[in-house]
């Protein structure tokens, strides 16, 4: 297990450990019905909320956290349930940008687990994943919050999340990923993703393939439901400045300036998305645009194309999808650069396409290996072996963890440290690297 990535139980607050510690994080139980179940147990505070439900194999949780900065930013009262987390459980439910107290986490999820417990006769167990969504729901709920942000685990049609009612439902992009659960083509993944559609909730589509698109719309037609497409050609051009503290870009957008510390174009595609779902719900709500937009200049999304330091940038892109956004941002803000790179990568992912992805801004690789216990991932040795067999033509060496792997590739002065294939990598190095504080609070 990753360093400063504690199971749920483990995490602040010291919560029940007796029933959490039987939750597999990673389990993956795909249905609806014992989330439901145990939402009902605990009063069924879904249905107290208002959700803005995401789903999309890349680019969630930035079109998540820049939705939620501008409805805070516009007056509201925001909670933001996302996962995984960095370097604490807590991270996942964030009100007004701010994670559950200790104290709360402590509370309320010890309440949970003794909901969870109970004996109905009917044989429900629960994943950690379940646990966790209802549990964000409840905290919500307690803190009555004006809208939540609610961002699926994976797919979406037997997600845990796809139990509540939204006033709309986002679809960020469709690319090949978790394929042993989704189905091995764009359109089968689609209809996982679609799942989220539900009768006369307008739906939002963001970049993404034809075919995916066509499944979504379909879906909408069924379900009666107005289907917006957000337009393909991304805001800008943009320019980059360095603000004292980290590198942002600014841009032109419906007459406004906008400056958002998240770099590249596929930040600007999902800054499109969240404004055109914004715009269109502006009415309904009561959304001050101006207010909006504006606050888009204190977004934060750690672990994304995030630059830490001058020298040292992270990023937790897994997927080819995810690094071909990243090769994108790094180009924009960095233009020429060729970067020291740290990467760990899981067996499940397609790992060799992502290291040929990020070959050309590879001035060395520095392999790593991911302490997970429950995802099988490769060492550093066997990475170099993938990236020679690849025919990636980049020298490389191995290390033995994140720390040695961070030394090695500062000793590098002439190119910037850059952190990417895993988000689990990327919290190990901000856990060392940042305030905690920072890593768990979005203000």
């Amino acid at each position: 297990m990753v360093a400063g990535r504690e199971p749920l139980s483990m995490a602040s607050g010291r919560a029940d450990g007796g029933y959490l510690d039987s939750l597999s994080m990673f389990g993956i139980k795909p249905g609806l019905e014992a989330t439901a179940e145990l939402m009902r147990r605990v009063g069924n505070p879904e249905k107290e909320l208002a959700f803005l439900h995401i789903a999309g194999t890349n680019g969630k949780g930035s079109v998540g956290a820049m939705l939620e900065c501008m409805l805070r930013g516009a007056g509201f009262t925001t909670g933001f349930y996302t996962s995984p987390h960095l370097v604490d459980i807590r991270e996942r439910f964030r009100v007004n940008g701010l994670a559950v107290s200790e104290e709360d986490y402590a509370t309320i999820s010890a309440e949970l687990a003794d909901a969870a417990r109970t004996d109905t006769g009917r044989g429900f167990t629960f994943t950690y994943f379940e646990f966790t969504t209802v549990f964000a729901a409840m905290i919500f709920a307690r803190a009555g919050v004006d809208i939540v942000i609610w961002e699926t685990g994976m797919g979406g049609r037997l997600d845990a999340t796809n139990v509540v009612a939204p006033l709309a439902s986002i679809i960020t992009g469709i690319a090949l990923d978790h394929q042993a659960y989704l189905g091995d083509t764009i359109g089968k993944i689609a209809g996982e993703k679609a799942g989220i559609v539900k009768p006369g909730v307008p739906v939002f589509a963001g970049t993404m393939p034809d075919e995916a698109y066509r499944v979504i719309a379909a879906k909408a037609e069924e379900m009666k439901s107005d289907c917006f497409r957000v337009p393909g050609a991304v805001p800008g051009p943009a320019s980059y400045r360095f603000d004292g503290e980290r590198s942002v870009q600014e841009f032109e957008f419906a007459g406004r300036k906008i400056t958002l510390p998240l770099l590249g174009a596929m930040q600007r595609r999902n800054f499109r998305l969240a404004a055109e779902v914004l715009m269109k719900l502006a009415p309904k709500l009561g959304v001050d645009l101006d207010r909006a937009f504006a606050s888009l200049a204190h977004c934060r999304w750690p672990g994304r194309c995030q630059q830490v330091t001058p020298r040292l940038i992270v990023d937790g892109g897994h997927n080819p999808d995810g690094i071909s956004a990243l090769r994108e941002a790094l180009a924009e803000a960095f233009p020429g650069e060729t970067f020291a790179v740290v990467f760990a990568g899981f067996k499940d992912k397609d790992v060799a396409g992502s290291l040929k992805l990020l070959a050309p801004l590879a001035a060395r690789f520095v392999f790593v290996p991911l302490f997970e216990s429950d995802r099988p991932s490769y060492n550093g040795e066997e990475l170099r072996t993938l990236a020679r067999d690849a025919g990636i033509p980049v020298p490389a060496e191995a290390a033995g963890n994140a720390a040695e792997a961070l030394d090695l590739a500062a000793r590098d002065a002439g190119h910037r440290t850059l952190v990417s294939g895993s988000l689990y990598l990327v919290g190990e190095v901000l856990a060392h690297a940042v305030p905690k504080a920072e890593i768990l609070n979005l203000v």
